[in-house]
């Protein structure tokens, strides 16, 4: 008799003595979907290499930013239980992080592994899906702890979920290190404190502090709102067994504009979005989600959208040297170098020679062409590097005048820069009637500042130098810093006193004539009144010192760039503004439309092509069927009547054949399919009729 056969039926389950591994074999890991043929292509290798130094760049900002918080972080956790300020209360760090969760996960995660790696602590993240009753809570904790670092030598035990209780941790904590003079601590990371049930959070902070004798809990506050927050979420019984420490992590604002200062927005970044797509994007960031991921993400899609549009965009990534874009121009193919011809900026600098033999050459030869691109693309780099020279020093002038009419930060500037001549606009104009008015010690200290910016530029360009990287031109930068630098000699040397000219003495000493009349003298005085008043020294210096900002510096270094600024400038710039809209800004409601109207939009499937958009087939999706069938009915719908279209549709049958019953299967896939459309939120049921369902959309 077989061991299974029994007078019941059931299910017999035989152990076979196997144990399940730690850590499971993954896959390995695939690096790109893309075939040798596309990552060998001049604009891959040129994407490739330009993105990966500019995420290189992104990363050490950010770690820079997180590392003064993660230090004194770490500090606190490492040495909260050697203090005896938390006798009797569980030490407790309150991370005050921002509005933004999708940043948070990426900046929780880099703050357990360096406490792993940098204290003598264990690590457990419990996020509130994890956690959504007390018991599942105590299970992910005990789990996490328990199972973080097996035994070495010994099979992994594998506890089963009900075990997994406070007193197992208690016991696997005093086995593992009773004999250790100092015993790590038990970090919990709670990165969504908001997120958490409130009954949740009380239970399981009495619970951890009951057990706190034996086990040195630490917890972490993930708060993305303020410290008033868990005063509101935690009644005094429970926050009386916690002694909080509030830490403050950079804005991601001020984390956003550190990238944009030092990466995005400077010369050795020589891929640039037009006016419209940069603001568009940084609309993204401060009106819809405050995440810097996102905006990273979102101009590393522009980044690879240029590249992948047009082979040519290859010439704009940073280069070594000159050798280096000899060999980039050289592998560009007749049809990339016609293509150059048709760009407008290219017309322009043709149109701008004098030259008559140069002008055909150019036009007719390819070999002198692709000898004249590597200067052309020099010159770009220059206008970048003098453009963004002038738009810091904007910034330094107009960033702490009241009311600041262009705005204080990079991006603002940037925006109004890239879009239009900026010295055409009325703001400038009232910053550069504002700066006039500047007393001569903060006119000196901002041309201080000014040369600052400049004396930066010359010592980056010097150790490009140094590293034998692509030079750019100083020489009109230094010719720039001189002048200011005698200008400022002149406005330090100028006195308060009033300088009068000439004319206006002649006319005073004629106003004191005595033989002068009553009607004569008032004439005098008015025609006196109309004319220029007398000037300080101080103020014919400053007066001098804007027109030499204004006419030498931002009317010649701040064009904006179009074809009429450099030649070849549009393969530096990105201006697609409708894509970029079109692929990052969701649009939810229309993609469900899309969807259920037609769904061949998105399976790309034969069996749902329409001929007409209206058109309904039986091999269409049944939520597709009742969609399309709602969209024919008013405001109240009859469920009877939807079902016997619904009928009609799948089952294809005539008005004769409706008669005889409704087959129970097409009765339960049209009741799937209206759950599934009240689900998405296009009906709802009718409190006046019961056959009745409300369409909620039109």
């Amino acid at each position: 008799m077989d061991t299974t056969n029994s007078v019941s039926k059931g299910v017999f389950v035989f152990n076979n003595g196997s144990t399940r591994t730690k850590e499971r074999q993954k896959a390995p890991r695939c690096n790109s979907f893309l075939d040798a043929a596309t990552t060998e292509q001049l604009w891959f290798r040129s994407y490739r290499k330009h993105w990966e130094r500019v995420e290189t760049m992104i990363f050490k900002i950010q770690s820079s930013s997180y590392g003064k918080i993660l230090d004194d972080l770490l500090a606190f956790i490492e040495n909260c239980y050697h203090s005896e300020d938390y006798e009797s209360v569980l030490p407790t760090a309150a991370l005050l992080t921002g509005i933004n969760q999708i940043d948070h996960l990426s900046q929780i995660e880099k703050l357990a592994d360096n406490i792993r790696n940098n204290t003598f602590s264990y690590v457990v993240v419990l996020q509130s899906r994890d956690g959504p009753s007390l018991k599942q809570a105590i299970e992910t904790i005990v789990d996490g702890f328990v199972e973080e670092q097996p035994a070495e030598g010994s099979e992994a035990k594998v506890l089963r979920k009900n075990q997994l209780n406070l007193e197992v941790l208690k016991a696997w904590f005093l086995e593992k290190h009773d004999g250790l003079e100092r015993k790590p601590n038990l970090t919990i990371i709670l990165p969504d404190f908001e997120l958490f049930s409130p009954l949740v959070l009380q239970d399981i902070i009495l619970i951890l502090n009951s057990h706190a004798t034996y086990l040195p809990f630490v917890l972490v506050f993930g708060v993305a709102t303020t410290v008033t927050t868990i005063h509101s979420v935690l009644p005094y019984h429970v926050t009386s067994k916690i002694k909080i420490s509030i830490f403050q992590s950079e804005p991601s604002i001020a984390n956003l504009n550190n990238i944009l200062d030092k990466v995005l927005l400077t010369p050795y970044c020589p891929f640039h979005l037009s006016g419209k797509v940069f603001k568009l994007m940084l609309d993204i960031f401060l009106f819809y989600d405050f995440s810097v991921n996102g905006f990273v993400q979102g101009f590393k899609y522009t980044f690879i959208e240029h590249y992948f549009k047009n082979s040519l965009h290859a010439l704009c990534t940073i280069v070594s040297d000159v050798d280096e874009l000899h060999e980039m121009v050289n592998e560009l193919s007749a049809s990339e170098l016609e293509h150059i011809r048709q760009l407008p900026s290219f017309r322009a600098f043709i149109e701008s020679l004098q030259n008559p033999q140069e002008v055909v050459d150019n036009l007719t030869n390819d070999e002198h062409l692709k000898q004249s691109l590597p200067a052309m693309l020099v010159r770009v780099h220059n206008y970048w590097f003098t453009f963004h020279l002038a738009l810091e020093i904007l910034q330094a002038l107009v960033k702490d005048l009241p009311k600041t009419p262009m705005g204080k930060q990079l991006r603002e500037l940037y925006c109004l820069s890239a879009s239009t001549d900026i010295t055409e606009l009325a703001e400038f104009k009232e910053c550069i009637q504002l700066i006039s008015f500047l007393s001569k010690e903060e006119m000196l200290q901002k041309v201080k500042n000014v040369l600052d910016i400049v004396l930066v530029y010359v010592s980056n360009n010097d150790q490009l130098s140094m590293e034998g990287c692509l030079i750019y031109d100083v020489a009109p930068i230094e010719k720039m810093a001189n002048g200011l630098v005698a200008l400022s000699d002149e406005l330090a040397a100028a006195s308060h006193e009033q300088i009068l000219s000439n004319l206006q003495q002649d006319q005073k000493q004629h106003l004191l004539s005595p033989s002068m009349g009553r009607q004569e003298l008032r004439e005098k005085l008015l025609t006196a009144a109309r004319q220029a008043k007398s000037e300080s020294g101080v103020t014919r210096a400053i007066g001098r010192l804007v027109e030499y900002f204004v006419k030498n510096i931002f009317q010649r270094y701040l064009r904006p760039p179009n074809s009429r600024s450099v030649p070849l400038i549009e393969l530096f710039l990105f201006n697609d503004s409708a894509t970029v809209r079109q692929h990052i800004v969701g649009v939810p409601r229309a993609a469900v439309h899309t969807a259920l109207n037609n769904p061949q939009h998105y399976l790309q499937c034969e069996c749902c092509v329409l001929d007409e958009e209206n058109s309904i087939v039986p091999s269409l999706p049944d939520v597709c069927i009742a969609y399309k069938l709602h969209l024919e009915c008013g405001r109240m719908i009859n469920l009877f009547d939807w079902l016997q279209a619904f009928r009609t549709v799948v089952e294809d049958e005539t008005a004769e054949d409706q008669d005889r019953n409704i087959d129970p299967l097409t009765q339960a896939r049209f009741t799937r399919a209206v759950a599934d459309l009240k689900f998405l939120g296009f009906i709802k049921a009718s409190k006046k009729k019961t056959d009745h369902v409300t369409r909620l959309t039109w």
